[in-house]
């Protein structure tokens, strides 16, 4: 059997053209992120309104589903992540985010998922952080080292942040 072709887009057609869920961009194909299943939204509200409210305080941003380009060739664009306040991009992020943070679906390897947070740590982004909802666990990613929380604290030692893990997983009981 032959081997299945992708066709390949460049990097212009990629940015001048809008793809509805947003897609990575890596070596000129695209990939989809698989994205729209209740728990995956209802864990990113999470996680979202737990950053927010410290905003201000500690000077960063939270964010959806921008863009940020890891390299000439690459682009990926994680659930949430932090930017420091002065670096608003023009439209997409070029420089590391204070943190990345991906959330599983259903449908997710978790094999591509480190991939692409790989990306992120290549790119210079300090730390990353995976949200499973199914099994109600996170995953923070440092340089090599990958370390599993199913309770207590997620910190963010760049900022002095701490997150409570029932303040994100919580919100799945609560319904």
């Amino acid at each position: 059997m032959a081997a299945m072709t992708v066709p390949l887009v460049t990097v212009g057609e990629y940015l001048h053209s809008s793809y509805d869920p947003d897609v990575d961009y890596v070596d000129g194909a695209l990939e989809d992120r698989n994205v729209g299943e209740f728990d995956h939204a209802w864990i990113q509200r999470a996680i979202f309104l737990a950053f927010a409210k410290h905003e201000a305080r500690l000077g960063y941003l939270v964010l959806q589903e921008l863009r940020v380009q890891i390299s000439a060739t690459r682009y990926r664009v994680p659930d949430t992540c932090l930017l420091r306040a002065e670096q608003l991009p023009d439209r997409i992020v070029e420089q590391p985010p204070l943190l990345c943070i991906e959330v599983l679906s259903p449908e997710d390897r978790f094999s591509r998922v480190r991939t692409k947070c790989q990306d992120y740590l290549t790119m210079g982004v300090p730390e990353v952080w995976i949200f499973d909802p199914e099994s109600r666990t996170a995953y923070t990613l440092k340089g090599d080292t990958m370390t599993e929380h199913r309770t207590g604290l997620l910190r963010l030692e760049s900022l002095g942040l701490e997150i409570e893990m029932t303040e994100i997983f919580g919100i799945l009981e609560d319904r």
